[in-house]
């Protein structure tokens, strides 16, 4: 069964100071949990905001369920927006911020009473009703912020930065929340400059630069294919290495400036680009590997960190290449720094970006 288009974007601009949002165009299926990811100053926000109607479009058009919101009030547009800084109300209990909306709509008291309540259980901060906003922690402040946009019931809801003042120790307990209230069929679009929390939570992924789009897909698609350099920089690729390509009876490899020959899959190449590589997509080990195996390299390991992976190795092998393993299979290994040891990747790993990258 097709799903649905709940928005889209039709050519929308909007000229902010300096800066420009331009030509975007978006579409987004219902049901979808869209991570927009970009760098700060990169239009993510201004882009939730133009979709709230906190502001509008010097161009272009919006539409959100087959109906043309470009210039409806934020009242009629059946959206939520959950800001980075929660904007809770500080001299207001939790039922109070929560009740917000309803109580300005005049809703009677029993009804007021009985969605709070719906909704603070749904969250799991029932105990915290009668509290003052003042000491919640950023987690308890994000679900307060949360339960009173949800209490409208809005078509689509918009995440700034939801993350960014939430600890690290409650970051999970926050996501998992997110992930249910996307299966239970809430339409998210949630805009970050972290691409790990695109790949914990996202269906779909959009990477936005300069006011502009510019890759979307799955988080595979994204992250294992970027289109260019800074979308791979983004995903944490530190692997890149200018290349010239050559083939010889069909099979295409690349040569570095450093004169390292890589073997490549795939076929029609450009004459010269950039390759990039996946640093867990590089195995290591201490002993040779069997003869043989393409694109094994002899190198000595420089520098040897922690990483979020387990371990990064940082090993010179005529080029500089930056290895992700495991902190087991660095145990295992028992690998320092000025070890020798041997790196190899399969073909089909290397990445090729034509032209600049």
């Amino acid at each position: 069964m097709q799903k649905k288009k709940m928005l889209k974007l039709k050519h929308i601009s909007k000229k902010l100071g300096s800066f420009h949002i331009s030509d975007i165009n978006l579409e987004i299926e219902s049901g979808t949990y869209y991570v927009l990811l970009g760098r700060s100053g990169s239009g993510k926000t201004q882009m939730l905001e133009l979709i709230a109607g906190l502001n509008k479009p010097d161009s272009g058009e919006i539409w959100l369920n087959g109906r043309d919101i470009t210039h409806s009030r934020i009242q009629q547009r059946k959206v939520g927006l959950v800001f980075q800084d929660y904007a809770i109300f500080p001299n207001m209990s939790v039922f109070s911020n929560i009740a917000y909306s309803l109580t300005s709509g005049r809703y009677e008291k029993a009804v007021i009473r009985e969605r709070v309540n719906r909704i603070a259980s749904e969250l799991n901060i029932s105990h915290l009703i009668e509290r003052s906003t003042l000491h919640l922690s950023g987690g308890e402040m994000q679900r307060v912020a949360l339960a009173r946009t949800l209490i409208t019931s809005p078509d689509l809801l918009l995440l700034d930065e939801p993350m960014a003042s939430v600890d690290a120790s409650l970051k999970d307990d926050i996501k998992r929340l997110l992930r249910r209230l996307n299966r239970q069929g809430i339409t998210i679009i949630h805009v970050t400059h972290d691409y790990r929390e695109a790949l914990s939570l996202a269906s779909k992924v959009g990477v936005i630069h300069n006011g502009r789009i510019i890759q979307e897909g799955t988080p595979e698609e994204v992250f294992r294919k970027p289109v260019n350099r800074f979308v791979a920089r983004y995903s944490g690729i530190r692997n890149f290495f200018r290349v010239n390509f050559s083939s010889d009876n069909g099979k295409w490899k690349a040569t570095s400036h450093n004169n390292l020959v890589f073997s490549l899959a795939g076929n029609e190449y450009p004459p010269e680009g950039l390759m990039i590589l996946r640093s867990d997509d590089i195995i290591v080990s201490s002993e040779p590997p069997l003869t043989g195996i393409v694109n094994t390299f002899k190198g000595i390991v420089t520098e040897i960190l922690p990483s979020e992976y387990g371990v990064e190795l940082t090993v010179n092998a005529g080029e500089t290449f930056y290895v992700d393993i495991s902190a087991d299979t660095y145990k295992n290994h028992t690998l320092k720094e000025l070890s020798e040891v041997w790196i190899t990747f399969a073909p089909e790993a290397g990445i090729v970006l034509q032209g600049s990258g």
